[in-house]
């Protein structure tokens, strides 16, 4: 089939991207093969991904991709047949066609689309320490509250939660005598420093390091109703994917929250996500703008992780591509996985100029006819040198095509456009409202208080309706016991009952239209078997 046989080039099994000597197609069943946009500012590369993104929602896969400029809105409108389009369509043989394709907003701080939240237990402390810039010694800290949260039943909600166990685990400096009261949190201070020398010193950076955090939009970011990612990976009626747009114009004002939050959301789908093996097409791809923001300045060990997600989610059924200004802006060893490559021009004003431009021809499968590095300079707008993978799981020579026009809007869309998107969202509603359930703040308040049952009568519950009726469960199994008294078969019990009860308070808490028990008790339970990216706590 040619690409004048389709709607604007498209076949069953492949994306029409680009034409030149040759066709330039992304072939749909290696598309999780991963990918990379390259090229200088305003050479096209964010047409380049509305392009590949339309061509996946015509197949029926989900895409997720972030908008900083605010062009990539244009993709929910219908397209218009200006000249310079219609006359690049004619040149590739093409009748252009105006589209346009089912579109949810997403937006950190809520106000150009859904909110997107997360608790502080769903981050972890590796990407929540990235996030913070903490260096060996905080982290280390950092990583001693989680655990010591995860023993108490502790629920890390959002950034009052974190600050109130950051209090709690300092170590208690009062005068101690015969008369002195007890502390009501010396079971969190004793199994605190039962992990590592905690100071105060180390503790007060981090609540400094929280400050900037929430000045930058953090307590807006962690919350509840926290986001449920399979949200992401949904077809409209017309069984084509919907497009997933989050707005991070704002949000690039903190660099470090916008990709540390992309980065959670990638290892998130990696944990998620069951086994797929080679799949005919993704369930889900998505689209990392300004990448380089993901490795400027990480951690060896955070790049291993990165490394370790990118390389396996592909057996998933997740394309991960990258956007960004230059190859040299992605390590090798993440670079080596980019299978599908697109390159627009680049331009060797300096000797680091130069050197990326050559980095960027020896990414390249040589093409004879080609001098790729002197190509890449010479590229126009809308122009570029493409190597998809083949059949065989091989890149294609690299080849200098004229990118398809898009068939929806190129541009922003209008306030007005944006808002009636939203007021008709299959998601209006679900994550609007903020919901401000009991957990670890409420729980350490009333512990202070002398209200709250001691840390082993409470581990696992989170308090409240929850803990109400963990106890019953835990009675019918004989778990309501001290930690220490347990017999093995008691604490497997102990386990189950936790399961048990996250399950049937979320059932109860969704029928009263609440978000307590289902929310706080999965975020527990994924804190005791935290992932790739959170592989400190794995116990």
């Amino acid at each position: 089939m040619t690409a004048q046989d389709n709607k604007l080039g498209d076949t069953d099994d492949k994306i029409f991207v680009g034409k030149g000597d040759e066709l330039a197609w992304l072939t749909l069943a290696l598309a999780n093969r991963h990918g990379l946009v390259t090229g200088a500012t305003g050479t096209g590369k964010t047409v380049t991904l509305q392009v590949m993104a339309e061509g996946f929602a015509r197949a029926g896969v989900p895409v997720f991709a972030a908008d900083i400029k605010g062009d990539l809105s244009g993709i929910s409108e219908v397209g218009e047949a200006k000249d310079f389009i219609v006359k690049r369509a004619s040149e590739m043989g093409l009748n252009f066609q105006p589209d346009q394709f089912s579109t949810v907003f997403w937006d950190v701080f809520g106000e150009q689309g859904h909110p997107v939240r997360a608790t502080i237990t769903e981050m972890g402390p590796l990407l929540l320490a990235r996030m913070l810039d903490l260096n060996d010694v905080q982290e280390g800290v950092l990583n001693v509250a989680f655990r010591v949260a995860d023993d108490n039943g502790l629920a890390l909600i959002d950034l009052k939660d974190l600050r109130a166990l950051l209090d709690a685990i300092l170590p208690d400096s009062g005068k101690k005598g015969p008369d002195a009261e007890e502390d009501p949190l010396a079971p969190i201070r004793k199994a605190a420093q039962g992990f590592g020398n905690v100071t105060k010193a180390t503790v007060g950076t981090i609540q400094r390091q929280l400050l900037v955090l929430e000045n930058q939009g953090g307590t807006r970011f962690f919350g509840e109703p926290a986001l449920t990612l399979k949200d992401f990976m949904k077809t409209d009626r017309d069984g084509r994917g919907m497009v997933n747009i989050l707005v991070a114009d704002k949000l690039m004002q903190s660099p470090r929250l916008y990709a540390t939050f992309l980065l959670w959301m990638l290892s998130e789908l990696f944990e998620e996500l069951p086994e797929a093996g080679d799949l005919p097409k993704p369930k889900l791809v998505f689209f990392f703008d300004e990448a380089h923001l993901l490795f400027n300045d990480a951690p060896k060990a955070l790049m291993d992780k990165i490394e370790q997600v990118v390389r396996l989610i592909r057996s998933k059924g997740v394309g991960v591509y990258f956007v960004t200004q230059n190859p040299i802006d992605v390590p090798d060893r993440v670079l080596g996985q980019m299978g599908n490559r697109v390159q627009h021009a680049l331009r060797a004003f300096t000797p680091r100029d130069q050197k990326a431009v050559a980095a960027a021809a020896q990414t390249f499968r040589p093409n004879p006819k080609l001098d790729t590095a002197k190509v890449i300079m010479e590229l126009g707008k809308g122009e570029a040198l493409a190597s998809f993978l083949e059949g065989n799981g091989t890149p294609a020579m690299v080849e200098r095509v004229m990118i398809r026009p898009p068939s929806a809007r190129i541009g922003p869309i209008t306030p007005e456009e944006r808002k009636a998107i939203m007021d008709a969202s299959p998601l209006k509603g679900k994550y609007d409202t903020a919901v401000d359930a009991e957990s670890a703040y409420e729980i350490i308040q009333k512990r202070i208080a002398g209200t709250a049952a001691p840390a082993d009568g409470q581990a696992g519950s989170g308090g409240g309706l929850l803990g109400q009726i963990g106890s019953i469960v835990g009675t019918v199994f004989g778990t309501n016991t001290g930690r220490n008294r347990l017999t093995t078969g008691q604490r497997i019990a102990r386990d189950v009952t936790r399961t048990v009860t996250d399950k049937v308070v979320g059932g109860v808490v969704a029928d009263l239209g609440k978000s307590v028990g289902g929310q706080l008790g999965g975020s527990v339970g994924r804190a005791l078997v935290r992932g790739a990216l959170g592989g400190l706590l794995r116990r």
